[in-house]
């Protein structure tokens, strides 16, 4: 059966969420937004592009920081409204320059750093 990008759920600003996930690991790296041509070239070329709000363009990961996603595999939730991109992180995923953006946990009411940047 064919996939075609449009069938997913997107909100009202035309977006999906979709989390990175370390092929192996299964370690989250990050969460970032896609619309149906970022998911449509994120196919196509095997390379993660979000879509950033901010600057209302696509974003390749990695294009100028050269800490890259290679896809291996993108998977949809069970209401098509949330995707998980299985990749090969190279380098930091955050612009924080840590392995994860999920380096802080709430610890008794405190928020607890899990993890310094990289060098």
């Amino acid at each position: 059966m064919s996939f075609d990008p449009a069938t997913l759920v997107y909100d009202a600003n035309g977006l999906i969420p979709c989390i990175a996930q370390q092929d192996g690991t299964g370690e989250i790296l990050m969460m970032a937004w896609m619309n149906a041509d970022a998911v449509a070239k994120t196919l196509e070329t095997k390379r993660v592009t979000y879509w950033s709000r901010s600057r209302q363009s696509f974003w390749i990961k990695g294009e100028t920081s050269g800490h890259t996603q290679e896809l291996i595999d993108l998977r949809v939730d069970c209401d098509q409204d949330c995707l998980l991109a299985v990749v090969n992180q190279e380098g930091p995923a955050c612009h924080t320059n840590r392995r994860s953006c999920f380096y802080t946990s709430v610890t008794d009411g405190e928020e607890v750093e899990l993890m310094k940047p990289m060098k």
